[in-house]
């Protein structure tokens, strides 16, 4: 017989030719098991870098598998007949299976891939630009659950953060939404996560935004009052039975049409049309600018004074408003709809989206020829003020008896809307999607908050969002994309998209805004990568015609050894004394851990992202033998320098120094060689292979325990630069976090077990 060749790595074999059993068994990372090959092993590709396409020929791979979820009949039985009551394997190989036998595709879907989470990647047309500009997704299937890994919205109060371009209900795919990325598809479920989609999202190359040629297509004249009475009408919709009367609304006193007396613009496609190109004049407000997307401040002050920009408004509104109802007319089907509305220019489609906040959210109850004789009705006033409520006391606001007690006489006055501008987009529902929204509930917690203190946090503004505040040394709160909100946000609550209440800081002055200095991450996917993650992520591995038993293991964590040396001391920000301009105040931060008597200091120093792993079913699942991966607790993590060694966009050196390294920070008050800090224990990594393979080992942090465990861990992915995925073992399998890690080019994965939260510090 002639000797077995050596066991082939996924990335260097991404095709398997049929084999003969042999024996094996064993860790998989520990020893090199004969790989089974017939005599056209030899011909396999050599293993791409993970940033690159892996080479796969049509004709040699077999087709995809299908969704699990579309097979029919009761109980949705798998491809061998068998229902979905098999229990959870316990042990591998399964019994009546030996280690010395080989699956079919049958048995190895049954087996290993049933609950398991599909991946796959989409690069989509940016629409109006060219073809260097691209939109990366992600979508997944195949876990049998309803679950996912985004947050509720409702529960999150997320809501109004996003806005489906064309039809109503949730978007069913991320491209769906206005806003990119879509917020619908981007809030993990755990507190400072977000979802794989909105990770693949962030490397997607968008064009800038254009200024739209002016086609010089005025409209006319008119006071207030002839656009809240068209406004008034519009309220029991568009007269698109009626032609001539939809013609006389429109042209008689908004529009002047060029053809009135050759060819008048009578038929929708030529209003539409006309629509267009009087929005795209340059002397309408430009929503997509964010310094334009709190949109209740061109309308707040109703004097005299401010007059023609509030009829510039609710003119543009009209016309807005006019166009959205004719796109979305009756007489047009969905695919009708979804073409108009593909022609679009992006710019204009901010506008329809203020004209359907406007249609859902508010009526007009009266309207005069000046902005002090309107007055409007909010229909979501009740809602949001409850929302308000609850958000400061999961908050818990230091201030909130006298908070909550200025809010229920407002309420009970009818004069919530006329605290701020802020206060007045966010009771009013006129809120643009995208990420205004948390400094707008924000904002108006702190203007309703009657103590002065609140004077010092007037500056907070979602064009830095990279920042948070300490309001009377009793806690500090940060947005939800700021690295310090990401990485204190275990021991915290996030909702509305701030993170909080979190631990004070002696830093801060007693109600201070800081803004925070973070690095831009290195790791980024490319269009390759996104178009490989169903191969990349594949719980078989390369397709073949059968699957032999020994090239599979059955990963389970370390839940019972608990580290509880762990704990979070103090949270650090230093002064940027060259980088003030007159606003709130820049700082570096880190954060200052005791771990078993030592304390050692972390640099927030990269503004990483933490993706939460999507949940699968009947886990824990098998794992094939080239995701190579290494596993440490949490209090050893700091023992491990320069992992994964980031180049541009893909790793150039997976598992750096386990044995060699010094941590990333110097216990204070002791040298690296003390022997009473956290040490890694360097002999389990002895055999660990110095190769190609390291570029994508992953390296499986054991955070269980106390929260402070998971502050830690991505502590040291900030300091470092890693983003990572964090996965709950009650809800992800170690197999499955490892894979979405493959899925998404990261090397680090931070396994957890979720505890009931109390939102405390």
């Amino acid at each position: 017989m002639a000797e077995p060749t050596k066991k082939k790595r996924f990335w260097g074999s991404l095709f398997r030719s049929r084999s003969n059993a042999q024996g094996g068994g064993g860790d998989k990372l520990d020893k090199d098991f004969p790989r089974r090959a017939s005599d056209g092993d030899g011909d396999l590709l050599p293993r791409p870098h993970r940033s690159g396409r892996p080479n796969v020929t049509g004709t040699r791979r077999r087709a995809r598998r299908p969704d699990p979820r579309e097979i029919k009949g009761k109980g949705r039985d798998g491809q061998n007949g068998h229902g979905h009551e098999r229990p959870p394997l316990t042990d591998w190989p399964p019994p009546g299976i030996s280690m010395d036998d080989e699956m079919t595709l049958g048995q190895a879907m049954e087996f290993i891939c049933r609950g398991v989470p599909a991946h796959r990647g989409h690069k989509r047309p940016v629409t109006h630009a060219s073809e260097h500009y691209y939109s990366l997704y992600s979508t997944t299937a195949g876990n049998y659950g309803e679950e996912d890994d985004g947050v509720n919205q409702h529960n999150a109060m997320t809501q109004l953060m996003t806005i489906r371009i064309q039809g109503s209900g949730p978007p069913a795919y991320p491209w769906e939404t206005l806003e990119q990325p879509s917020f619908a598809f981007g809030i993990g479920t755990r507190p400072g996560t977000i979802t794989l989609n909105a990770w693949v999202s962030r490397s997607s190359l968008l064009p800038p935004v254009i200024a739209l040629r002016d086609p010089g297509m005025a409209p006319r004249e008119v006071g207030l009052g002839q656009v809240f009475e068209r406004l008034k009408d519009l309220e029991a919709g568009l007269e698109d039975d009626d032609e001539d009367l939809m013609y006389q609304g429109l042209y008689k006193r908004f529009l002047r049409d060029p053809d009135r007396a050759s060819a008048p613009h009578k038929r929708m496609e030529q209003q539409i049309t006309d629509l267009v190109m009087c929005l795209s004049g340059s002397d309408w407000i430009d929503f997509t600018n964010p310094k334009s997307q709190v949109i209740t401040k061109f309308i707040y002050d109703t004097g005299q004074a401010n007059h023609a920009q509030y009829l510039r408004f609710f003119y543009q509104l009209l016309l807005s408003l006019e166009l959205e109802l004719r796109i979305n007319s009756r007489l047009h089907n969905e695919s009708a709809k979804e073409r108009l509305i593909s022609q679009i220019p992006p710019k204009l489609q901010w506008n329809l989206a203020l004209a359907r906040r406007w249609r859902e959210n508010v009526r007009i109850e009266d309207y005069g020829a000046t902005a002090e004789q309107v007055r409007l009705r909010f229909k979501l006033r009740k809602r949001q003020t409850k929302m308000l409520k609850r958000f400061a006391q999961m908050m818990r606001w230091p201030n909130l008896a006298e908070t909550l007690d200025v809010l229920r006489r407002r309420d009970a006055e009818a004069s919530l809307l006329t605290v701020s501008s802020h206060a007045m987009a966010f009771f009013s529902g006129l809120v643009l999607p995208g990420p205004t929204f948390p400094f707008l509930i924000m904002n108006s917690l702190i203007d309703i908050d009657p103590d002065t203190a609140t004077d010092h946090l007037a500056l907070l503004t979602h064009l830095n969002p990279h920042c948070g505040f300490q309001y009377r040394n009793s806690y500090t709160y940060w947005t939800s994309r700021s690295i310090v909100g990401k990485v204190l946000a275990p021991t915290c609550l996030e909702v509305a998209g701030w993170v909080g209440p979190a631990r004070p800081t002696a830093d801060l002055g007693r109600s201070q805004i800081a803004r925070v200095r973070s690095r831009k991450p290195l790791q980024r996917m490319t269009p390759e990568d996104v178009a490989s993650i169903s191969e990349r992520s594949d719980p078989l591995g390369p397709a073949a015609e059968v699957y032999p038993v020994n090239e599979y293991e059955l990963v389970t964590p370390g839940a019972d050894d608990i580290v509880d040396t762990v704990r979070v001391q103090l949270l650090k920000l230093k002064p940027l004394a060259d980088k003030q301009d007159g606003g709130p105040g820049w700082y570096d931060a880190s954060i200052l851990f005791a771990i078993d008597g030592a304390s050692w200091p972390l640099q927030l120093s990269y503004d990483v992202s933490f993706v939460h792993a999507w949940p699968c079913s009947e886990g824990p699942h098998p794992l094939f033998f080239d995701y190579v991966f290494t596993t440490v607790k949490a209090d050893q993590v700091v023992g491990v320098k320069d992992w994964a060694t980031t180049n541009g966009t893909s790793a150039t050196n997976g598992s750096g120094s386990l044995k060699d390294g010094s941590p990333p920070g110097v216990p204070i008050g002791q040298s690296t060689s003390n022997k009473n800090g956290p040490q890694v224990p360097l002999e389990q990594h002895q055999h660990e292979p110095r190769n190609d393979d390291d570029a994508e080992r992953v390296l499986v942090i054991e955070a269980f325990g106390v929260k402070d465990n998971e502050v830690l861990a991505r502590a040291w992915c900030s300091h470092w630069g890693l983003s990572a995925v964090v996965a709950d073992i009650g809800r992800t399998c170690m197999s499955c976090a490892i894979r979405e890690a493959y899925a998404a080019t990261l090397t680090v994965v931070i396994l957890i077990e979720e505890q009931q939260s109390d939102g405390a510090y």
